[in-house]
């Protein structure tokens, strides 16, 4: 079993090598507000963030405030996202969460993970996503490709996000939170994919312990 320490010098090398591979790692979402990433966000669960990036487009710009998705049909909004799939959810939750950004923060999305917690439909993977990318405010992102690679890597071995997200936290310093993260979603998207990995061509092949790796 690796001690801590040794799973820290293996954390920050594949750090250091995804740094130079994806230099700049941001969210693939388009937006320009925290508003924007928010509604973003909740609409890319089961969705490629291409395809929502595509909705938001026209989106944004019919919907510049939580009060304007808060005074609109229900039905309406739902026509809006539909691409997005699950659109009857969606539409619920962005509504709610906007109702609850009236109530509780006069509009503004809070800068706090307990706060962003506290709105309806907001989850630790949205709320590190948004804080991270919005706010400067350190977190692990947790989502599908984050979850993969980790558990490939060796950095952790579990399977729920939660606890995931507690097992990377203490690897790197608390500024490489949110860069990691899109750097993992990145290297998932790119190369240690789901069904066909390309382990071969792969920067970090050497630090992976898979056990399923394809030579």
């Amino acid at each position: 079993m690796k001690s801590k320490n040794t799973q820290e010098v293996r954390a920050r090398d594949i750090d250091a090598r995804l740094k130079k591979l994806y230099p700049h790692p941001r969210t693939a979402l388009h937006f320009s507000t925290p508003l924007e990433l928010l509604v973003a966000t909740i609409l890319s669960a089961q969705c490629t963030d291409e395809r929502v990036n595509r909705v938001t487009k026209n989106l944004f710009k019919k919907y510049k405030s939580p009060g304007d998705y808060v005074r609109a049909a229900r039905e309406e909004i739902e026509k809006d996202i539909r691409p997005t799939g699950f659109f009857h959810s969606k539409a619920r939750s962005i509504q709610a969460c906007c109702a609850a950004l009236l109530e509780k923060f006069n509009g503004r999305i809070p800068e706090t993970l307990e706060q962003m917690l506290d709105l309806p439909g907001v989850g630790r993977k949205t709320a590190n996503l948004v804080l991270g990318e919005a706010f400067g405010v350190p977190g692990i992102v947790v989502d599908t490709h984050v979850r993969r690679v980790a558990e490939r890597l060796g950095l952790t071995k579990n399977t729920d996000p939660d606890r995931i997200e507690q097992d990377l936290m203490p690897l790197l310093p608390p500024d490489r939170w949110t860069p990691f993260s899109h750097e993992l979603i990145f290297h998932g998207r790119n190369t240690c994919k789901a069904r066909s990995p390309d382990c071969p061509h792969c920067v970090l092949e050497n630090l992976c312990p898979w056990p399923d790796k394809i030579a």
